[in-house]
């Protein structure tokens, strides 16, 4: 059964390939969505294509509802939306996958239903398919190649559903199994580069000695270091001043 989370569904419409339809079920289930509705696929169904192009995603075509018309599959809803890549001689709201998977959040967390409705791959949804929904999806693509695979328009709005739901980070460090450096111990790493330095006549002439020293301890503070960092370029200078006196 699919999962208890409030989500909208994704209704594939006359979709014509299996493998289409498998590569939507992953992409579906790469955000944790797992509402696939299939509507009078061309090539029947079950479709052991399908099943194959889904890989750990097949939990989804099992579960999925199949239904001979659109009416089936929107009857029940509150909202649909439709995804296009051309605009149509129709007066609806357009949206961007963004703001759709915004709205769409927001109406479900009312307790109303929602779907999003993908079209073929040859030609996309029909206009008669089109009218039944509420507002349009409409991604800006390339006027002259406005095309998207199926599988890559659920995708993007399987992204776009999971940004407006979780919260995302935008940047994150992996620290690799090693923690920041603290203070003191890029104190140490300073004085011990300062003391190795000065032994070698680095700071020269003496007028500049103290801001060379500063330059320095500036440029350690404005690195990211983390304690293997540190433990690291203890050992490098170690290291240095050991075959330098073995020399």
């Amino acid at each position: 059964m699919p999962g208890v989370q409030a989500q909208p569904s994704f209704v594939l419409v006359r979709p014509q390939m299996g493998e289409n339809i498998g590569a939507a079920a992953r992409a579906m289930w790469n955000f944790g969505l797992d509402r696939m509705v299939v509507v009078a696929p061309r090539d029947g169904w079950p479709n052991p294509a399908a099943d194959a192009m889904a890989s750990g995603a097949g939990r989804l075509l099992d579960e999925a509802r199949l239904v001979d018309e659109l009416p089936q599959a929107v009857a029940e809803d509150h909202f649909v939306m439709a995804t296009t890549a051309r605009m149509r001689d129709l007066t609806k709201p357009v949206l961007s996958p963004e703001e759709a998977m915004r709205q769409a959040a927001e109406r479900i967390a009312r307790h109303e239903r929602v779907s999003v409705l993908f079209g073929p791959e040859r030609a996309g949804l029909e206009n008669d398919d089109i009218a039944r929904a509420n507002a349009l999806i409409n991604v800006p693509v390339n006027p002259e190649f406005p095309s998207l695979n199926l599988a890559q328009c659920v995708l993007l709005c399987g992204y776009e559903w999971r940004r407006a739901t979780q919260e995302i980070m935008s940047e994150r460090v992996d620290m690799a199994g090693t923690v920041p450096a603290s203070q003191d111990e890029v104190d140490a790493l300073s004085a011990h580069y300062e003391e190795r330095l000065g032994q070698a006549g680095f700071f020269f002439p003496d007028e500049k000695a103290q801001s060379m020293k500063t330059n320095l301890r500036n440029m350690w503070s404005r690195m990211p270091l983390t304690r293997a960092d540190v433990q690291m370029l203890h050992g490098v200078l170690r290291q240095m001043v050991r075959w330098k006196e073995r020399g």
